[in-house]
């Protein structure tokens, strides 16, 4: 089968690998539909994932059809259309048990950085029967691809940072976490979600899909003068308080001490960014704001509550998709994305041709 293969070394090659097979009675083996390239492929592909093993076929955001099951699989059966998670987890150990499961002491972000992934014509997925959620029959593959993921992201974003309603929401980065973050705050009952990029594009998709109430471009003459800029706007629409939530979704130079200056004292600070070098948190400049601060990243452990508002109607980020390729053009579909060309927010990568 086809498959894009890292080296380990910033090289990506479309190749031909084996099908995989049932390796643990409690795998599932998929044929993909529909994948994606996430921004944290980049990641890997730049060094910044330690975890990460090279010789690894990257991807791990996609739908796909079950072709075959091991025997401990239950509730799945060949010939389901599922959306697959992010995160390997057995459902069982000390975290599972109380839903951290990015953090399972047998799994956590596998497909596509420690194990082969989905940018191929078919994966294994480990620790099926936790990992797969059955897309349900009028929900295309385009509305449920970003589930395993990014919209998991951006809803657990929403859901640590303690929205209550009529809160205003600050998100920083209008990319697709921070665009599916925005969505998921408005169900969280927030009455004024703010985004907050450099990026006057995708400002104004938040703006036209509904998903921000004001948009502010923080630009300055450098990360401590956009930071502060930004503090001062978000105070002039909250009667000089401040955000009463941040979900810090940019992961740039800055945007982590952006976070903490547009939010008002007492507030919480979800940061789902990942970020390529070290922060800094400079308490002495923020004595007395009293903040909370919550790390994450994903954490899916929701995929069946979020495939329910996708099924409801609630919940649509399928507009992120702007492009698509065939899997055997996956090598400009990256340099495509990776480089924001022709305005691209996700790239879904479709199967070969013939």
């Amino acid at each position: 089968m086809k498959a894009l293969v890292h080296d380990g070394n910033g090289i990506i090659t479309l190749t031909e690998r084996p099908r995989p097979r049932i390796i643990e009675p409690t795998d599932a083996i998929v044929r993909v539909t529909l994948s994606s390239i996430c921004t944290s492929d980049l990641h890997i592909i730049h060094g910044a994932v330690p975890r990460a093993l090279p010789n690894t076929v990257l991807g791990h955001e996609f739908v796909g059809v079950v072709e075959e099951v091991g025997g401990d699989v239950r509730g799945f059966a060949p010939g389901d259309r599922v959306a697959v998670n992010v995160e390997t987890f057995c459902g069982q150990c000390f975290f599972c048990k109380r839903g951290h499961v990015n953090n399972c002491e047998q799994g956590g972000w596998e497909l596509g950085c420690r194990i082969d992934g989905c940018q191929a014509e078919y994966t294994r997925v480990p620790l099926a029967e936790q990992g797969l959620t059955r897309i349900p029959d009028h929900v295309t593959d385009e509305q449920a691809l970003l589930l395993g993921d990014i919209l998991a992201t951006g809803y657990f974003g929403a859901e640590i940072a303690e929205i209550e309603p009529g809160d205003t929401v600050a998100v920083i980065g209008a990319g697709p976490v921070g665009l599916c973050a925005m969505a998921c705050a408005r169900l969280y009952g927030a009455a004024q979600v703010v985004a907050l990029d450099i990026d006057a594009a995708r400002l104004a998709v938040a703006k036209r899909e509904g998903l921000a109430d004001v948009t502010i471009n923080p630009a300055g003459p450098n990360p401590a003068a956009a930071a502060k800029g930004a503090e001062l706007a978000v105070r002039d629409l909250t009667e000089g308080r401040g955000a009463d939530a941040v979900i810090e979704c940019a992961g740039g130079t800055g945007t982590f001490e952006m976070a903490w200056r547009v939010a008002r004292p007492n507030a919480v600070v979800s940061v789902m960014a990942l970020y390529e070098q070290n922060q800094v948190l400079p308490l002495p400049l923020m004595y007395g704001k009293n903040l909370v601060f919550k790390t994450g990243g994903v954490d899916a452990h929701c995929l069946d509550r979020v495939m329910n508002l996708i099924a409801a109607g609630r919940l649509d980020v399928s507009f992120l998709i702007t492009h698509r390729f065939p899997l055997d053009d996956i090598e400009e579909a990256y340099r495509f994305f990776a480089a924001h060309e022709d305005g691209c927010l996700k790239v879904a990568i479709t199967p070969p041709r013939g």
